[in-house]
């Protein structure tokens, strides 16, 4: 872990990471990619040290309140938020402006601030998106080794809509011979449905691999799946997009799932709904 001065910390679309890299070990994280262009080792997290001074200013600076999101590149709830409390932190201020938040974890770790989420959620919205990927609690060990398990992240799911939270899923990525069958998607799926998830994003079964992360998950099926890479070589060579061959059966499954039981599948809509928000009620005058 090392500390840096940054000199922002939103995106023009109000995207917010506080870290760089990661210590959660999944063997497909994408943001291992050499395009993202990292001049550190990965596991050393990169800690924007003025990052509470600087959402501050962002925020009072801004004319029209939004939704501040948090977690699409580096996961927000990492071992070092327990030592830093930097996410805390930056809830705080976020709470105390009125904005509204969408946070993407796979850590149960999120429920610390469960106090914060909810103070958001009532004066503006905070929505919660949580990743999940194997059904198969063993398998989940291999696949993303120093992460809350997918039964903890489903309970953690729980919780957040007892609480009146509003959570979206990440189906993704499901991985070629690993993860891609219909057992494991009705898992998840199950445990969807028994959350009352809002919406469930999902780009196709399958996986993506560019330079960077290709290598490192190549090495993790030498080790856990051996013979797997020669298949997956022979396969997709170095395709970018790694689609399953249960990809139509799987998909059918879900979208089934969801219209059945009332959940968003379409991307762009739960896009959407993540970014949308809401407008403050006016109370009509009658003079």
């Amino acid at each position: 872990m090392h500390f840096v001065k940054a000199k922002g910390i939103l995106s023009a679309k109000n995207g917010m990471n506080i870290y760089r890299g990661c210590t959660h070990g999944c063997i497909y994280c994408d943001s291992r990619s050499v395009c993202y262009g990292f001049t550190h080792a990965f596991e050393d997290i990169e800690v924007k040290e003025n990052a509470t001074e600087l959402l501050e200013s962002a925020l009072k600076s801004k004319r029209k309140k939004c939704m501040i999101g948090t977690g699409a590149m580096c996961d927000p709830y990492m071992h070092c938020e327990e030592e830093l409390e930097l996410t805390r932190k930056c809830l705080e201020i976020i709470d105390k402006h009125g904005f509204g938040v969408t946070i993407q974890t796979k850590s149960d770790r999120i429920l610390r601030d469960l106090d914060l989420l909810k103070s958001i959620n009532e004066q503006s919205k905070c929505v919660v998106q949580m990743t999940l990927t194997t059904y198969d609690e063993s398998l989940c060990r291999i696949l993303e080794p120093n992460v809350s398990t997918t039964r903890e992240r489903f309970e953690a799911l729980e919780i957040l809509r007892e609480n009146g939270i509003p959570t979206v899923v990440w189906l993704s990525p499901i991985l070629p011979y690993i993860n891609d069958t219909k057992e494991n998607i009705e898992g998840i799926l199950d445990y969807c449905v028994r959350a009352q998830v809002k919406g469930i994003i999902c780009f196709g079964m399958g996986v993506t691999l560019r330079e960077g992360d290709r290598e490192y998950f190549y090495k993790a099926l030498d080790r856990h799946f051996p013979k797997l890479k020669e298949k997956y070589i022979i396969r997709y060579g170095n395709a970018y997009e790694l689609p399953s061959d249960n990809s139509r059966e799987l998909m059918k499954l879900f979208y089934d799932t969801c219209k059945s039981n009332g959940i968003m599948c379409d991307v762009n809509e739960c896009f959407n709904y993540l970014q949308d928000f809401p407008e403050p009620y006016e109370q009509l005058s009658f003079f």
